[in-house]
């Protein structure tokens, strides 16, 4: 398992990210710190108890400082965790500093739980192509390593369809446990029920939802969307 600490200050936000960890296979979310001084603390304790933490996930506005700076603090108190940093910082410059501070995804608010959900996966994708011990046996495989932490181009997906829609989407079916129709998904997202059928349709094109028709007492059955468990 990858253990996971949130550090966000907002409670919320917080118990949310905790939540999305905590449902993507293969993650363990450890705990959450609402600032830089109890995220050091947390880390710290867990390093004494043998069971370092393998990432995190980290907001860069803390009210008792900001994230990259913990980020130094940290690399310089000898914690070797990975960052992924959660944030709403947008200016380039921070883009820059977090790199250099070896920030390993950026994934910027608000986003849905698809997006996680994708960093995530791809960030145990790249822990398993370096688990082993020795030596790379060559180029490719260092090549393999970098391009699991990339994001495909957003172009990937079928044409019509847009990475935003597909978030809020993703996020409005994970979060409603007995599943809903594709008239429901259109009502809770604001689009048509022709654009939000096609957006779960491609859901379940690619593994993430399943599809069943609920049968009513007269007329079609009426085809019913449900997150896929585990996913």
């Amino acid at each position: 398992m990858i253990s996971v600490l949130v550090v966000e200050d907002d409670p919320v936000a917080a118990a949310a990210h905790a939540l999305y960890v905590g449902r993507t296979p293969g993650f363990l979310a450890d705990g959450t710190a609402h600032s830089c001084a109890e995220a050091l603390r947390l880390l710290e304790r867990a390093r004494a108890a043998d069971r370092p933490v393998d990432l995190i996930l980290l907001d860069l506005h803390l009210p008792d400082g900001h994230g990259l700076r913990l980020c130094r603090t940290l690399r310089a108190a000898g914690h070797t965790a990975d960052v992924i940093a959660v944030t709403s910082a947008r200016e380039l410059a921070t883009v820059r500093q977090a790199v250099s501070a070896g920030v390993v995804q950026y994934l910027l608010k608000p986003f849905g739980a698809a997006a996680l959900h994708d960093r995530l996966d791809r960030y145990a994708r790249y822990r398993s192509t370096l688990g082993r011990t020795g030596e790379a046996t060559g180029q490719d495989e260092v090549d393999q390593a970098f391009a699991a932490l990339r994001t495909p181009d957003r172009t990937a997906l079928p044409k019509g369809l847009s990475a935003a829609t597909l978030d809020t989407l993703a996020t409005v079916l994970r979060t409603t446990p007995d599943g809903l129709s594709a008239g429901a998904a259109a009502t809770a997202t604001g689009v048509s029920r022709i654009t939000a059928r096609r957006y779960l349709e491609h859901l379940v094109a690619t593994g993430l939802a399943d599809r069943e028709p609920r049968y009513g007492q007269v007329g079609r059955p009426e085809l019913h969307y449900r997150w896929r468990t585990g996913r």
